[in-house]
């Protein structure tokens, strides 16, 4: 898995490769009978070689050792954290997530799970661990187990239950939320995300009221961020985004934040996964 990053400018002269090939398609834009054909063929064709070389591959092996290393302050591994499919079970299981746990009573994503055994098989502190920013301490060992752990899925559908009253009532709440307008600038999440075709600079905008946008956006994360060189999850991404929103900043793992990914999730039924991603 490692064996492609021996050479430290490899990623960085693939980048300036594919980034060429962009400006390229985007200057020939104004002198193509098809401008949006030219500028989506050129933009597919950068993801697809930076894709040749994901940094986020090093993040799944750190994860990798992290689920199956005795730490915390009762020295165990994470390796009988059930997240969903019994005890120790990774293949599969976060196509299946969010969904409902017995033992929390709650709708739990990934990270909200990863922490719930952290803090029960691990003896880790939970509220210190939320009260960090991303990519600090121990939220970026969540980070790369949750890579770790998205990749055991890649190539599987998605598959979140509503069959639990809890998680009806969650995609509900996901759906409002999703739709609903507010702060300074009047936006809500749909505002960018409810219609096919858009793009912000050379940011696609996925309509997450569909099957297909669902599965791109929501089946993509965690990724890496080529414009901030890190790892980032499904929660920090729906933090920027209201941030971008300009509303309050949720709290890391909040019903808010869970109930937009089981939105996300289902609408993504079917879709396949294809995590962890390569962003700008």
């Amino acid at each position: 898995m490692l064996s492609r990053f021996n050479h430290s400018n490899y990623l960085w002269k693939k980048i300036g490769l594919t980034l060429s090939i962009v400006f390229y398609g985007v200057c020939c834009v104004a002198q193509s009978v098809d401008s949006k054909g030219a500028t989506d063929a050129a933009l597919t064709q950068y993801r697809q070689m930076l894709q040749e070389a994901n940094p986020a591959d090093l993040y799944v092996a750190k994860g990798q050792s992290l689920w199956s290393l005795a730490r915390g302050p009762k020295g165990q591994p994470l390796s009988s954290c059930d997240l969903g499919l019994g005890p120790g079970v990774v293949k599969g299981a976060w196509v299946q997530l969010p969904r409902y746990f017995s033992d929390t009573q709650q709708v739990q994503d990934l990270e909200s799970r990863l922490l719930t055994c952290m803090e029960k098989i691990q003896g880790f502190n939970a509220q210190e661990i939320i009260d960090l920013d991303f990519s600090k301490g121990e939220r970026l060992n969540i980070a790369q187990i949750a890579a770790y752990v998205s990749s055991e899925s890649e190539g599987l559908a998605f598959n979140i239950s509503q069959s639990n009253p809890q998680e009806k009532k969650m995609y509900a709440m996901g759906r409002e939320i999703f739709y609903m307008r507010a702060g300074t600038h009047d936006f809500s999440c749909a505002s960018c995300h409810t219609q096919d075709g858009r793009r912000i600079r050379l940011q696609d905008l996925p309509n997450l009221s569909t099957p297909a946008g669902a599965g791109y956006a929501f089946g993509t994360w965690p990724a890496y961020r080529v414009s901030t060189g890190s790892l980032w999850t499904m929660q920090q991404r729906l933090a920027d985004c209201f941030r971008q929103q300009r509303f309050p900043k949720p709290k890391y793992v909040s019903p808010a934040t869970v109930a937009l990914s089981v939105y996300m999730g289902v609408n993504a039924t079917g879709q396949v996964a294809n995590a962890p991603g390569l962003k700008r």
